[in-house]
């Protein structure tokens, strides 16, 4: 039993390190690419595209090969999990787009509280205060390191509030599909994949014309930016495929939590390789928010033991249900004595 536990543990340990590997990785590799100090590659939803397309390859081997099982998941569930994660990665881009920098930060730290209400509204899933206020903390934190100028408009807002409700639901919903069809994490990407492949192709270049008024076809592309293109598909293969592992072994909090742990290994990278400024602003914010991503560990274990002893509790002891019914039996059906035969009542 230690050495399942063990097991689960760098298991667990494992995906988190490949996502944060992998989407760290990823940023970089995109800053090169997309920069105008790089390849001026600014066509980021169909370079999504490209990113579902090897995914999508990959899994089709995987499946030919025998490594990875194809598991029944109706077509209608994975068509609607596709569009709000295809939904999701628009929106997130014309949020980018439209808002301030500072605007753009404080609508993806606003996923982790709309994410308990969205878990509370469609799983009745509740949080002990402990858990809440390590939250408020990874929140303060991150929310110290990067938000800065602040500006509001109409259709920016209403780009934020529809990538954060679709990128929350995208991750609630991985974790359902995941119990309620007891399929992997690698084959559910397998399968949804192909479909957000399809889609992003087909709409990412007209979205992108949109964002930078910009057609791909009117790109010159070199040997540096295949490289870079295809460095960045690899690294997307591994972070979706540790995205979903993460939601599957854990929960869309969770993941969100510690996933801002990308945040300040993103602001420390910058510094370190793009002589990106780091100020004592941003050194507190990242204590702040790495101090509450400990807190939240914390709070997460105590609320497993706390539910552990209660289950424990409960099966060793009558409900106030049980013994009133266990009364009425009693008084309808008085107790004998096997050996006198005798009513004892």
């Amino acid at each position: 039993m230690e050495n399942q536990k063990k097991v689960s543990a760098i298991s667990d340990v494992g995906a988190w390190g490949m996502n944060i590997v992998s989407s760290v990785g990823i940023i970089m590799a995109n800053k090169q690419l997309m920069s105008n100090g790089g390849y001026g590659f600014s066509f980021a939803t169909t370079l999504t595209g490209f990113h579902f397309a090897v995914t999508a390859l990959v899994g089709l081997v995987s499946n030919a090969t025998g490594y990875s099982a194809s598991k029944h998941v109706p077509f209608w569930e994975l068509l609607w999990f596709s569009l709000v994660a295809n939904t999701s990665i628009t929106a997130m881009n014309l949020s980018l787009m439209l808002n301030s920098v500072g605007f753009y930060q404080i609508s993806k730290l606003s996923m982790i509280p709309v994410v308990c209400v969205m878990e509370w509204i469609l799983h009745s899933k509740h949080y002990s205060r402990e858990v809440k206020m390590s939250v408020m903390v990874v929140v303060v934190g991150v929310g110290v390191c990067t938000v800065t100028d602040v500006k509001v408009n109409l259709k920016g807002f209403v780009c934020a509030c529809i990538a954060v409700l679709s990128t929350s639901l995208q991750q609630i919903s991985i974790g359902s599909l995941q119990k309620k069809y007891s399929i992997g994490s690698f084959e559910l990407l397998s399968k949804t994949a192909p479909i957000q492949a399809v889609s992003l192709l087909v709409f990412g270049p007209f979205a992108d014309y949109y964002l930078s008024g910009k057609l791909i076809t009117n790109y010159k592309m070199s040997s540096g930016v295949i490289l870079f293109i295809l460095l960045s598909c690899s690294l997307a293969v591994f972070c979706n495929v540790s995205q979903y592992l993460c939601i599957g072994r854990f929960s869309a909090v969770s993941f969100q939590v510690l996933g801002h742990m990308k945040t300040v290994c993103v602001l420390t990278l910058g510094w370190l390789l793009f002589d990106s400024e780091l100020t004592v602003k941003n050194i507190m914010g990242m204590v702040i928010a790495v101090a509450g991503m400990i807190i939240y560990s914390w709070a997460v274990e105590l609320d497993k033991h706390t539910n552990i002893k209660t289950h424990s509790h409960a099966k060793h002891s009558l409900t106030e249900e049980e013994i009133r019914l266990l009364q009425e039996g009693l008084e309808k059906n008085p107790l004998k004595d096997v050996e006198l035969a005798e009513d004892k009542s």
